[in-house]
This record gives C-alpha cells, structure tokens and sequence, in this order.
C-alpha cells in the first residue's frame, strides 16, 4: 500500500485558491506535452527548462516575516508550489531551501509559528516538494509512484533544485550566493546530488537519506512486498544508477551534516553504513543513540547548524 496524506483544510484552501487564480494558464499546462529532459543527469546545463512567469498567490505579513506563496513552472503539466519566509529587517539574507522525504507535503509552511522559527536569526526559507509528491501527484495512474518512477521522481527534483535557485536569483531579494539545503530521506537523496552539481549551495543539512539505491530497493520497509522484485530488475536498476547519492557524495565539497534519527526501517541500516562511508571527510555524522529524546532536546536548535553555516559565508559585493 502507497501511503496515504491527511491533508489539512487550510491546505486545499491554498490549492483552491492557486487553481482559481491560475485558471487558463493551469489547464494549459495540464495540456502540455512534458518538455525532453535528462533525468539521468544530475546538471540542468545542458537542458531546455526555462523559468515561466511566476504567480504569487498569496503574501502574508507578520512582524518578524512575511510569506509568499509562488506557483513556478518549467515543464507542461508540473507546476511547483514554493513558500518562500523572508525575514524582516536582514535585506539580502542567505537562504536555506527545504525538501522533506517523500510523502511529506508543503502544509508546514502555512504553520505560522513554525515560519516564525524559521526566519528568527535572519535566514530565508524555501519550501517546496519532490516530483510525484504532494500537491505535483497527479493525472497518473495508481501503480505510478514517486518509487517505481524513482529515476524521475529523483532526477526531475534535483533539477528543480537548481531552477528554484535560478528564480530566487532573479529577485534579487535574497542571497543566493550563500544557499544551503535541508533534506530529509528521499529530500536528502536529492539535496547531496544537487549539491554535487551547483555550487551556489554552501551547506547540506542531512536527516536519514536514502540511497544505495540495490540496497535501498530490495530492504526498505517503503517498497510494497509484491513490487519489489520488479524495482530489482536490472533495467531498473540501470536507470537509477547515476542518480545514487552514494556516487556523488564525495564530491561534494561544502560543510555537511548527517543525522539519523528514525529507527533503520525506510532506510536500512547497510544504506546508512554505505552512505556514511561515502560522505565527504568535512561531514559531521551523527547517529542519536535515543533519537526520539535526542531530536526533542534539540528541537529548538535544530537548524541552527545550517543557518550558522550560511550566516558564515562572507557576502559577495
């Protein structure tokens, strides 16, 4: 059985409101073919996605920050919700984007309180979700998921990376010369690539990723029993080859920090060995013997690290 979201009202409320103020354009692009892009490839340099007009939805304004909710585009039929928190009174402030695993969606970043904490020491907030995730899960058949199109579901969100920074750059309101990612399981997976292929991500802030993807696919508890053999087949396997993070790791050159936190059932504990093995020598590798008492201890704190990081960064003039 896939898993199933409970989604909260406020949720379908954006959505609604996106869909009613996107009107023609949205059903344009549900019309569109997809553009020919290389998802075994982990650079958008050589691809054709470009950056359609975006549509701010909604802004928000709080004393400490203000939020808007942006519908991005660059392939027909995929239109990407990003929350973008802007902390008031730091102009230019570094940025760190979010992607939480799959089927984690969007709706924390309508939690107020939860934005609040986020631009508290001056850093901006970028959250969105992976391919076939969320919000982006749509017109395709039930035995369709993030899985069993895991190069797609990979590959595409590590493209999204880069043209969600190329939009952000665009404005001009935020420093993306000083970005850095938080990813979790499958958004760990995607942040190491894209921090293999981008250099404007200074800092990589890891919980639980997967990858080792032969390991991955025949023991993690996410793969249903009766289409595991088919995700082992080794056209399968080819296809995600040059998308395992266990690949790319150690090119990445920037202050990396894992953390394990859930207990080894999504990602097992050979995938957390292998990937540990492959990090880079700046990593801090963190595995919480009490993950549950650990992790609520340092709620509070949790993405300090990567903020100090960024907020480290000497700014370009």
């Amino acid at each position: 059985m896939k898993a199933l979201i409970a989604v909260p009202i406020s949720f379908l409320a954006l959505c609604l409101a996106l869909c009613l103020a996107l009107g023609p354009r949205a059903a344009q692009a549900e019309g569109s073919p997809p553009s020919a892009e290389d998802w075994s490839s982990i650079s958008i340099a050589q691809s054709h996605l470009k950056n359609a007009p975006a549509l701010v939805a909604e802004r928000d304004d709080y004393p400490t920050f203000s939020r808007e909710m942006i519908e991005l585009s660059w392939r027909g039929g995929d239109p990407i919700h990003l929350f973008l928190i802007l902390p008031k009174g730091h102009p230019k402030p570094p940025v760190v984007l979010y992607l939480y695993s799959y089927p984690a969606d969007t709706d924390r970043f309508m939690d107020d309180d939860f934005c609040k904490f986020l631009a508290r020491d001056g850093v901006a907030a970028a959250g969105f979700v992976s391919a076939l995730t969320g919000q982006r899960y749509h017109g395709r058949p039930l035995k369709e998921w993030f899985v069993s199109e895991l190069q797609e579901s990979i590959g595409s969100s590590v493209h999204d990376v880069q043209m969600i920074l190329n939009y952000l750059a665009a404005r001009g309101d935020v420093d993306t010369a000083r970005a850095g990612m938080f990813g979790e399981g499958s958004g760990a997976a995607v942040a190491i690539l894209a921090a293999a292929a981008d250099s404007r991500i200074k800092a990589l802030d890891l919980v639980d990723p997967w990858g080792d993807w032969p390991d991955w696919l025949s023991q993690s508890a996410l793969v249903p029993g009766e289409e595991r053999a088919d995700y082992l087949k080794p056209e399968f396997l080819q296809r995600v080859a040059r998308l395992d993070p266990v690949e790319w790791f150690h090119k990445v050159k920037v202050p990396v920090r894992l953390q394990y936190l859930s207990e080894p059932q999504v990602t097992p504990q050979i995938v957390r060995e292998r990937i540990a093995a492959a990090a880079p020598p700046q990593a801090k590798v963190i595995a919480y013997k009490d993950a549950v008492a650990q992790y609520k201890a340092a709620k509070l704190k949790f993405f300090d690290w990567i903020e100090s990081q960024l907020l480290a960064v000497e700014t370009v003039k």
